[in-house]
């Protein structure tokens, strides 16, 4: 990646830093809440709630002696309890030894194992909790498809690409070309099967009564989403765009689009794009990129960095607090299981190492999905918040996941690691998230 291209306009940079702060924070701020307010109810006593490392800006202290502040590097937080040597709790201060057993208690070196246990664990949990209710939230916004597929609104096509006028909002669509579609597993499956040069023929419900109509195909080559840090993003392509041709070759699927795409190998191509009414043209180079597949395998492509989108927007209903609950978790639990995929899968080379971002790709990642929407963006915490909390679970000293390791072993063995075994593991994990941290912010400076 070239740096300069980053930062194509002081205006642009602020804003991208503005967004990924802004993330930042908001994740930051609930793990670290995680922390404090299970040790709170654990009988540990914290001194000082920071978002932000370095001098002070603002701070006010609580009634329960807890100074909360405002730092003036706002990469970061932490949660300082009474009697830690340091924002990470790896090591009790000197003034710990001297205090009495009351007050040692309302330490986190003196609390009982399970409060240690559930004040660190808490962070991650807080994180995995935020990206479920965010879901859970954007459901309710967005609400669940009904079924049979029903035609809420008409997507804007350009004349020529398909007939418009027969669908009509409200259609039940019960089957496609004779081949029934109940639901939308099954529509998809249909799709795949249609040929993509004449318009089908839906067989539809409305008013009450069946009848067969002409409809455009259902999957024409319509930008449904950019995805951030692609070939389409860079080139200025939107949701909506409708893509005419490709290296002058006229297509009308997405999947055509698609297999175009791959059999370029990776030269540039021109597409051309139809928008609101204007025809424009883009050169773009698509970029291989390694995509999760639901058996947890993945697979290489080259890509533009968009997905489609239906001819049609489809009729919602709204979903009710536990099923919408279910769909979070549903989607947190895809996140987690294809970030362990993609990281097993990094480490035994089966897919580029490039896949792991750092700072600047993140928040380059930001300020895209910034730029496309409040909903875009925040969607893009709370998958960044279920990330961070997956990390912070790994079993590396500093981590969470590291005291959580340390905990474990002093619940086997009656007696916490000693000293000497705290500060070689400490200064080897520090050694490997700073090894980390660099080899992702490589990644950010020379990937493609």
């Amino acid at each position: 990646m070239d740096l300069l291209s980053l930062i194509p306009s002081a205006g642009n940079l602020v804003f991208t830093v503005g967004a990924f702060v802004l993330a930042l924070s908001i994740i930051v701020t609930v793990h670290e809440y995680g922390h404090y307010i299970v040790g709170r109810w654990s009988g540990i006593k914290a001194e000082v709630f920071s978002i932000g490392f370095g001098p002070v800006l603002v701070s006010r202290t609580d009634r329960h002696g807890t100074q909360w502040q405002i730092a003036a590097l706002p990469l970061g937080g932490y949660v300082r309890f009474m009697g830690d040597a340091s924002a990470s709790s790896a090591r009790p201060s000197p003034e710990v030894a001297g205090m009495d057993q009351d007050t040692r208690r309302h330490t986190m070196h003196g609390a009982p194992l399970w409060a240690r246990t559930a004040t660190v664990a808490a962070g991650p949990l807080f994180n995995f909790a935020l990206a479920i209710l965010v879901f859970a939230a954007l459901s309710l916004v967005r609400g669940v498809a009904l079924e049979p597929p029903t035609v809420g609104s008409l997507a804007d096509l350009p004349q020529g690409m398909a007939e418009r006028s027969a669908l009509a909002p409200g259609d039940t669509i019960l089957a496609l070309n004779g081949m029934p579609t109940p639901d939308y597993t099954r529509f998809y499956e249909v799709v795949a099967t249609l040929p993509t040069d004449a318009a089908p023929v839906y067989t539809v419900r409305r008013n009450g009564v069946e009848r067969d109509v002409i409809g455009p195909y259902p999957f024409p080559p319509i930008v449904g989403t950019v995805q951030p840090r692609t070939a389409a993003a860079e080139a200025g392509l939107r949701p909506g765009d409708v893509v005419l041709a490709i290296q002058g070759e006229p297509i009308n699927a997405f999947r055509e689009l698609q297999a175009r795409v791959a059999e370029t190998g990776g030269q540039p191509v021109t597409v051309r794009i139809w928008r609101a009414g204007e025809t424009m043209e883009f050169d773009l180079t698509p970029k291989s990129m390694d995509l999760p597949m639901s058996d947890g395998s993945f697979q290489t492509r080259w890509l533009i960095g968009m997905t489609g989108a239906l001819a049609f927007e489809s009729a919602t209903r709204m979903p009710g607090p536990v099923e919408a609950l279910g769909e979070g978790v549903d989607q947190l639990g895809f996140i987690l299981q294809s970030s362990l995929s993609a990281l097993y899968h990094m480490v035994t080379g089966a897919i580029s190492s490039c896949n792991l971002s750092g700072p600047i790709g993140i928040a380059e990642s930001s300020g895209a999905a910034a730029s496309q929407g409040l909903e875009t963006f925040i969607w893009f915490i709370a998958v960044l918040s279920a990330a961070v909390g997956l990390l912070n679970l790994f079993p590396i000293p500093v981590l969470d996941g590291g005291h959580l390791v340390f905990y474990l072993y002093e619940g086997i063995t009656g007696r916490p690691p000693s000293d000497r075994a705290m500060r070689f593991l400490t200064a080897v994990g520090l050694a490997m998230l700073l090894g980390l941290m660099a080899f992702a912010l490589t990644n950010d400076l020379v990937c493609p």
